[in-house]
């Protein structure tokens, strides 16, 4: 009720104020405490001297970041430039055999890293999964599938696979990890595939050129097996203004990697929450504003990831899934993820199987808890992973119950005599409220428990009232604001698909 429903536009223009004025106020705060904390000895492992003519240190306190655009740029920017002047080559010559050149080069890439052991210990990993998938067993290619991801994520079966792996170098042990995790699931959705689909007969080859794509292969996006399997056997088509949409992706692509190398010289949003002396002194707006930033950067560092991926993979004629919803728009737990590939391949295969619609208790509790053990998994066990799972499993859940008693007895017929523009508002006061379940639940990974404990001591403890009201206020102002864009997006698809009935 309410979800269709506009607000006055004084009142938007008014959540607009409270909420610029506000973000505006706890930035200035984390710029204050960047500048005071720039000298601290705590900071100077991951506050280094940055762009000379900025004349500031960076954070350098995310390692995956500097490797790939500053140690390691060079190298990724020529493996996937050698790829998509291959595919195009092969593309004009050969489109028929575009798939063989995904995988040879993606096999060849691959060698040229790791080595050829690492190669052979991954073809392994496939042979068995294919062999399960002659098979035509579901329950035995999951739980094989799982098995083969377990052996790379607890010991003994990863320090002996680590092995395989010759030479040495910084992003190693990246790369290890997300190839052959990568490769797992990419096998087992292939097997999968094959059990749901047995008329087809899909082959090995077919196998291996679906996991040696290289653009997917060490970091993703991961596509399900049907949907990669139908479009590169799809005659390279591309629709009038594609190319353009591709230019602008690759654009804003590398717009946002010199926008967070720029943010990093003045804001130190992850060196800081390492020192909780310092950040014990933040203010409470600069320390809530310091929560939420870390998990917009993170969603940042994801969306640049799989930009910059997907942009090579448009090249290639491919629909890869897209980039994750920004942190900004979530406020339900129902919509929170990271990796976009990662949670249709749970979907697909673990949480619909097992839940259905969702719209029943139990079996949801089933399908969530199902889908957290496999992501707990993927993951890597250990405590940290266990808290993060729990936490976003009960939410997930909890959503779930409170709508179910919000549809029943007194609660709906309170709802029902609210007008509608009032039940929007309601409903966004209880988003806001999620919303900083949601920043909490998952800051406990991104970041540290301690940190996340000093958060939520100051915003709901010690800061309460005011601290609490206020950031409440100030979330469900951006809710709503929220709220208003899918709105306007839901009318303008309702207005499309009207003209295209009348045509």
């Amino acid at each position: 009720m309410g979800i269709k429903t506009a607000l006055p536009a004084a009142e938007l223009g008014l959540y607009s104020l409270v909420l610029s004025g506000a973000l505006a106020y706890a930035g200035r705060g984390l710029l204050e405490a960047s500048q005071d904390g720039a000298h601290r000895k705590a900071f100077r492992e991951s506050v280094r001297p940055g762009w000379e003519y900025l004349g500031r240190k960076m954070d350098v306190a995310d390692f995956e970041w500097v490797m790939w655009f500053t140690n390691f740029r060079n190298i990724i920017v020529f493996a996937l430039s050698g790829h998509v002047l291959f595919a195009k080559l092969c593309t004009m010559m050969a489109p028929q055999l575009r798939s063989w050149m995904y995988a040879v080069y993606g096999v060849l890439a691959v060698v040229g890293t790791m080595g050829p052991w690492y190669l052979l210990l991954l073809l392994g990993h496939c042979m068995v999964l294919y062999v399960a998938s002659l098979l035509g067993q579901r329950w035995l290619c999951l739980a094989l599938g799982l098995a083969s991801l377990a052996s790379f994520k607890v010991d003994p079966g990863i320090s002996w696979q680590s092995g395989f792996v010759t030479g040495t170098f910084d992003l190693q042990d990246v790369l290890f990890h997300g190839g052959s995790s990568f490769t797992v699931l990419r096998c087992t959705s292939f097997a999968l595939e094959s059990c749901a689909h047995p008329d087809r007969r899909y082959s090995l080859a077919d196998l291996l050129k679906y996991n040696f794509y290289l653009p997917f292969f060490f970091f993703g996006p991961i596509m399900t097996f049907d949907r990669f399997h139908a479009q590169v056997s799809q005659e390279p088509v591309r629709p009038e203004g594609e190319l353009w949409h591709i230019q602008a992706q690759a654009g804003l692509s590398a717009a946002a990697i010199v926008a967070v190398d720029i943010f990093f010289h003045f804001f130190y949003i992850l060196t800081i929450p390492s020192d909780l002396k310092f950040a014990s002194r933040l203010p409470d707006s600069a320390l809530a504003g310091l929560a939420y930033s870390n998990l917009v950067y993170d969603w940042v560092k994801a969306a640049v990831l799989f930009g910059v991926v997907n942009t090579v993979a448009r090249l290639d004629h491919l629909d890869p899934p897209q980039p994750p919803k920004c942190i900004t728009a979530l406020y339900v737990f129902g919509e929170t993820h990271f990796d976009r590939g990662i949670n249709d391949w749970l979907c697909k295969y673990v949480y619909d199987h097992i839940g259905g619609d969702h719209s029943t208790v139990i079996p949801e509790l089933a399908a969530s808890v199902a889908t957290f053990v496999v992501t707990t998994l993927w993951l890597g066990p250990c405590d940290i992973v266990y808290l993060w799972s729990v936490l976003n499993c009960f939410g997930l859940n909890f959503e779930l119950w409170v709508q179910k008693l919000a549809e029943r007895g007194p609660l709906a017929q309170i709802e029902a005599r609210l007008s509608e523009q009032m039940s929007r508002r309601v409903r966004a006061l209880f988003g806001a409220v999620n919303f900083w379940a949601i920043i909490m639940y998952n800051l406990v990974s991104l970041n540290s428990l301690e940190f996340t404990e000093l958060v939520a001591r100051r915003l709901i403890l010690t800061g309460f009232p005011q601290t609490t009201l206020a950031v409440l206020f100030v979330t469900y102002c951006g809710v709503q604001l929220v709220k208003e864009r899918e709105r306007s997006l839901a009318l303008e698809e309702e207005q499309r698909q009207d003209r295209e009935k009348l045509e």
